[in-house]
């Protein structure tokens, strides 16, 4: 019985987009939907990082390119490739989102969006274990994201990957649109069987 769902695939490939989609459906079906997307943030037509952009619509910096990056004041800084992750501004935006999850009222059915559980974002041991915490729980269902395997495995990618209670969709240019109405009910079927 698939309790979480999850979308994977190369970068680029309409992942991001697919989970909007299907959100709206969903909220437009009279579902709850928390949790937070991550957004290209261009500038001149280049790509010069992402934000984290909560369901409801607050916004803050994951990372951004060196130039545009500001100094870390000392801090460690964490780097993927070109980009450096602003890990106080994701914690301060991503951790409350878990926190009201866990607090959701007892009857209410409830999609809790994670996209994505990438590089950047396993950074933090906090975002980490607040993700073991929501997959084991019993009061939501995820629809997040995953990176496809690349390179060195993903400690907790591989552990979403592979896990029983969890259907995995692999988004390619070919079936994303055609799998958004699978997607949408795989998603109401995990929500039937959370308590």
């Amino acid at each position: 019985m698939f309790k979480h769902v999850f979308l994977t695939g190369p970068p680029g490939v309409g992942k991001t987009t697919l989970v909007q989609k299907a959100c709206e459906a969903l909220v437009s079906s009279g579902v709850g939907v928390e949790g937070f997307y991550t957004e290209e943030v261009r500038e001149g037509g280049r790509r010069v990082g992402f934000d984290v952009v909560t369901v409801a619509g607050e916004r803050g910096q994951l990372s951004r390119i060196r130039d545009f990056a500001g100094s870390s004041h000392g801090r460690r800084e964490y780097t993927v490739g070109q980009y450096v992750v602003d890990l106080p501004s994701f914690e301060n935006l991503a951790l409350p989102l878990f926190r009201n999850e866990g607090a959701a009222d007892g009857g209410s059915r409830k999609v809790f969006v994670i996209d994505e559980v990438g590089k950047m974002e396993l950074f933090s041991q906090s975002f980490i274990r607040a993700v073991r915490q929501t997959l084991d729980s019993s009061s939501c269902t995820i629809l997040g994201t995953i990176p496809i395997p690349k390179g060195k495995p993903l400690g907790l990618v591989e552990e979403v990957r592979s896990r029983r209670d969890v259907k995995v969709f692999t988004v390619s240019k070919e079936n994303r649109n055609a799998i958004l109405q699978d997607l949408i009910a795989t998603v109401q079927n995990c929500l039937q069987h959370t308590t």
